[in-house]
């Protein structure tokens, strides 16, 4: 007897989409919580401190610039002075210039005491920003401001760090092509920070481009202030604009 195998066909196609929709759901950034706060009000730097010689607020965003004559004294911060968060949805959007590089500091701690070079020294997590789009982990990384580790989860990368302190890599997010049709290069780049516990994924214009969990009780950082970089060296500008966050 020959028997019609149309419905498990159907069934199996049907199924497949469901784990190809589950699949792309994990990969794309969740949707905003309707009542996020604002952390800058569009008009002036009013909750943030920072050296007034290099950040003002132009055309309703928050703009950081140096130049050959108004240097930074090394890397310099933004700071929110909202206080410290601990499990929080941050969402914002960037762009900059290609002679530097800046930053989103989280998780942060600002530094007043010992050999610090200007009153704005922060150093903890930070989510890399430059304007290039030649390799994927250039824009986006997860970056240990003034700490151990250096870059600790790359663009691409799902990474954990064991307890015992060694690296685990999953598998890869996003390759280098992807990348690059995501990064809007010389453009405005939307960014959501998701920060629970010892677990922490950035995304970039909807799309999750790295997964970092600390499980080293010695070095996880699991509290801090919010802050924005302009870096020392070569003149540049950065800018930043709709700032807000959810804590959980």
């Amino acid at each position: 007897m020959i028997r019609d195998k149309t419905p498990i066909v159907v069934a199996l196609l049907v199924l497949f989409a469901l784990l190809a929709c589950a699949a792309d759901r994990l990969q794309t950034a969740p949707d905003e919580p309707a009542d996020m706060k604002s952390l800058f009000n569009g008009k002036d730097l009013t909750g943030w401190d920072g050296d007034p010689r290099l950040w003002s607020v132009r055309d309703g965003v928050i703009h950081g610039e140096t130049t050959a004559e108004n240097a930074a004294k090394g890397n310099t911060f933004l700071i929110c002075q909202e206080g410290v968060f601990k499990d929080f949805e941050l969402r914002l959007s960037f762009r900059c210039n290609a002679t530097n590089n800046s930053g989103i500091q989280y998780r942060s701690k600002h530094i007043t005491e010992g050999k610090v070079r200007n009153k704005w020294v922060v150093r903890g997590y930070q989510h890399e920003i430059r304007n290039e789009e030649t390799l994927p982990s250039v824009s986006g990384f997860i970056y240990n401001e003034g700490g151990r580790g250096g870059r600790i989860c790359l663009v691409g990368q799902k990474v954990v760090w064991g307890a015992d302190g060694k690296k685990q890599l999953g598998d890869a997010l996003i390759d280098q092509a992807g990348f690059k049709q995501l990064f809007k290069l010389d453009g405005w780049n939307d960014v959501v920070i998701v920060a629970k516990g010892n677990h922490i994924q950035h995304y970039m214009n909807n799309r999750l481009i790295l997964d970092f969990t600390d499980n080293d009780p010695n070095r996880a950082v699991l509290e801090g202030i919010l802050a924005v970089q302009l870096h020392a060296g070569k003149p540049m500008w950065t800018e930043f604009k709709d700032i807000r966050i959810k804590t959980h």
